[in-house]
């Protein structure tokens, strides 16, 4: 079951992590509320976790048991290429930063589980790190609780969820948070196991859209909750990093997923669909990407919109360079690999 419409999204929740982390001098940030999404749009990343515990319910529900080599091997084709990538391009400006423990943590995806190592190397890692725990439970999840249709693993879920939204919230408030650049924040932030809850209740949500999948004129809806999602960061002062935002962004995933309006028919427009597929190569480069730029325009003096028009374009190209000639390539021969 392929959902073509949803892939353009991954793009625009990119793109949003992208402008967070360029620089807040940007004119974005001197526009009263909208300078708001965007401080907060570190929120994209939990709508890659949501959306990840989705698209692999999706990808697998008409199986009967899902083999663990293969998934992994797949898994591993499908991110680790780009995932090195990330470091490499990092290396070319930062080589400086490098240690063999930090690479170590890098390349086996265990930054985020060591206190104060979360973003080290190419930073944006830290999701993947997290994304490895998703891959390596996920197996499991499925050959003993979806495919069997036990319905404990509802309760549990909503369970952690509920308990994940309390502490983290409770926490973001109390004198136990030291702020940015502390061990404190990154437990709050990166720890793995605050956004197991995000992969779960996207599993959840995947359970009940292949069992719901009719499709229908949904544009309406869609707009409205995309509406309330921009409102609730810019009014709504609560923590939305680990999760909470699965109360809108859910519905999104499964009402654009059932959609047959012309949302869709936008959203499922070839170019925009390649640009949903070369979105990891945008998030896992995007960093290095401006480190290398500005290097290279330091001595011209440009001001920082200009750069920012720049950085957008050069890094939709490089992006979609990656993804064509690396990520595709790479991820289609390693799958084929017949290793036992």
């Amino acid at each position: 079951m392929k959902i073509s419409q949803i892939t353009f999204t991954r793009f625009l929740a990119a793109m949003a992590i992208v402008i967070s982390h360029f620089n807040k001098d940007l004119f974005l940030y001197n526009i009263d509320y909208i300078s708001n999404i965007f401080l907060r749009a570190n929120v994209g990343v939990s709508y890659f976790f949501i959306l990840s515990g989705f698209i692999m319910i999706v990808a697998y529900h008409k199986k009967d048991r899902i083999g663990y080599f293969d998934y992994y091997k797949n898994r591993f084709a499908r991110i680790y290429p780009l995932y090195v990538l990330g470091l490499l391009l990092y290396l070319v400006t930062r080589y400086y930063n490098f240690s063999i423990y930090k690479g170590f943590l890098y390349l086996f995806g265990l930054q985020s589980w060591a206190p104060g190592e979360a973003m080290i190397l190419n930073f944006p890692g830290w999701s993947i790190s997290v994304e490895f725990l998703f891959y390596l439970i996920f197996p499991l999840l499925y050959n003993y609780f979806y495919s069997k249709g036990n319905k404990s693993i509802w309760v549990v879920t909503i369970v952690i969820w509920i308990i994940t939204q309390v502490f983290c919230n409770l926490y973001a408030d109390s004198s136990y948070y030291k702020g940015p650049h502390t061990e404190s924040h990154e437990l709050l932030y990166y720890f793995p196991l605050m956004h197991i809850n995000e992969f779960l209740v996207g599993n959840l949500a995947g359970l009940y859209f292949v069992k719901n999948s009719g499709q229908k004129n949904f544009d309406i809806p869609v707009i409205i909750i995309f509406a309330a999602i921009l409102v609730s960061l810019i009014f709504v002062p609560l923590f939305y990093h680990d999760g909470l935002m699965a109360l809108l962004f859910i519905p999104l995933i499964i009402l654009i997923s059932r959609n047959n309006g012309t949302l869709t028919k936008l959203f499922s427009l070839k170019p925009l669909e390649y640009l949903g597929e070369a979105s990891y190569a945008v998030y896992i480069t995007h960093i290095p990407i401006l480190y290398i730029l500005r290097e290279i325009l330091k001595e011209y003096h440009l001001d920082i919109n200009t750069i920012f028009g720049i950085y957008i374009i050069v890094l939709i190209m490089t992006s979609i360079l990656f993804y064509q000639f690396i990520e595709k390539p790479l991820r289609d021969y390693l799958k084929k690999l017949n290793i036992r």
